[in-house]
């Protein structure tokens, strides 16, 4: 059985400070698991940064010593998300190297499926951060962050986020490609990205259907990427 290489885990680009130490490290993931928590509770708007460290467990400062603001703490948490999308899959096709196109699209359907019904946070904020509501400032507790000195750099990090499913597409044609021995090509990453986009959206019905997830649609959503992708990936 030959592993299929995972795609390198990025350092989230709307992190303050890269941990160093293992405490450090503990400590961010606690952030992200208490934000993700709080998500599932109260959604995007009501989310604030004292309320997550409060619920990590950890001084405010030790929040914004990583984040400028909470949109720079979701961002983190939707690049984490990808991370383990990116590491379930690999694990999905490297358990069974002789899948073909149609097991191959399974393992990414089912993977993102799974993870919408049992990952915290992931319904509300699976690779990318919610829009804005109108009058927002995208920050919510911008006053606290500017104290701990925000600036235009992490606003320019959070930016490189605001297109996730093209973060998306990138893993998966890597993952693809050297699962199926084919070249992650212009046309391989154009029919993922129409791919991901149509998935994307059906997925959210199904589960706006049924919160764990419609399974008509499901497979309808199923049916449609066989049809659409797996000529392209034999």
């Amino acid at each position: 059985m030959v592993p299929v290489p995972q795609t390198r885990p990025q350092n989230p680009p709307a992190l303050r400070r890269t941990p160093v130490q293992q405490r450090s490290a503990e400590r961010l993931a606690r952030i992200l698991d208490a934000c993700a928590g709080l998500l599932d509770e109260s959604g995007y708007e009501q989310l604030s940064t004292r309320a997550v460290a409060a619920r990590a467990g950890v001084p405010i400062g030790s929040v914004y010593r990583f984040f400028g603001n909470k949109r720079a703490m979701v961002a983190a948490l939707a690049h984490r998300n990808l991370d383990e999308y990116a590491r379930r899959i690999s694990e999905r096709l490297a358990s069974a190297p002789l899948l073909d196109a149609y097991g191959a699209i399974d393992g990414v359907l089912d993977e993102f499926i799974e993870m919408k019904r049992t990952v915290p946070g992931f319904a509300l904020v699976d690779f990318g951060v919610p829009a804005a509501a109108p009058g927002d400032s995208a920050e919510g507790d911008a006053d606290e962050g500017e104290r701990e000195g925000g600036g235009e750099g992490e606003e320019a990090a959070e930016s490189a986020a605001e297109d996730p499913n093209r973060l998306v597409v990138e893993r998966i044609c890597e993952l693809l490609a050297t699962h199926l021995n084919r070249p992650a090509d212009d046309e391989l990453r154009r029919k993922v990205l129409v791919g991901v986009e149509t998935a994307d959206a059906l997925v959210r019905l199904a589960f706006r259907t049924d919160p764990a997830g419609d399974p008509a649609l499901i497979d309808e959503t199923r049916q449609l990427l066989y049809a659409y992708l797996a000529p392209s990936l034999a």
